[in-house]
């Protein structure tokens, strides 16, 4: 198929859309970021790129820790209007009525509303241009028991989990293989019989 060359961009879609959440002192917040991602394994360690001047950033700077909640597409509102709308100017948890609880390890709040809370601790910031980047280690990870079988196995499809696709939410709901399907041996027909 014929390409066209497009102007240079943020092309690499989709991208998760998560609620990250930090507090310091007595403020507190909740902000929209789709730009996140996994940076290790061994340490697990996340990122999330932030505009210096919102008003999480230094929240996040002062306190060296945040949650990175998962949305299910039942809140995809709520990540909307955290992502357009200032804590300088409105409390996000009071306006859209979440519900938050205490981190197991992090002072920043959980929300109860998402399936998946990683609670995380700021290693280094890299001032990028007009995102710097927080690449955290993750201390604990907060998991809704309905995701978890009673093998003790994850299930993230059971949370309709959002991303973000170049201006527009989707949900993630399909599968189309598991890791190292296309190497699997195929299992003999007749062994199943």
């Amino acid at each position: 198929m014929t390409k066209v060359v497009w102007k240079p961009g943020t092309m690499l879609y989709p991208v998760p859309a998560v609620l990250v959440t930090s507090a310091y002192g007595k403020a507190m917040n909740v902000l929209t970021v789709s730009w996140a991602g996994t940076v290790c394994t061994d340490p697990p360690m996340l990122s999330v790129s932030i505009r210096p001047e919102r008003y999480s950033y230094d929240l996040i700077k002062k306190s060296g820790e945040f949650v990175v909640n998962l949305p299910g597409q039942d809140i995809a509102f709520v990540v909307d209007f955290c992502g357009v709308k200032s804590g300088r100017d409105v409390d996000k948890f009071e306006k859209l009525n979440l519900h938050t609880e205490h981190g197991s390890i992090v002072k920043a709040p959980i929300i109860k509303e998402c399936p998946v809370a990683i609670e995380a601790r700021v290693k280094s910031v890299k001032e990028l241009g007009s995102h710097h980047m927080f690449l955290a280690k993750v201390v604990a990870v907060n998991v809704e028991e309905r995701l978890i079988d009673k093998n003790g196995r994850l299930h993230l499809e059971r949370a309709g989990l959002l991303c973000y696709n170049h201006g527009y939410y989707y949900s993630i709901s399909k599968s189309f293989g598991k890791f190292g399907f296309s190497v699997q041996k195929k299992k003999d027909k007749r062994r199943l019989r």
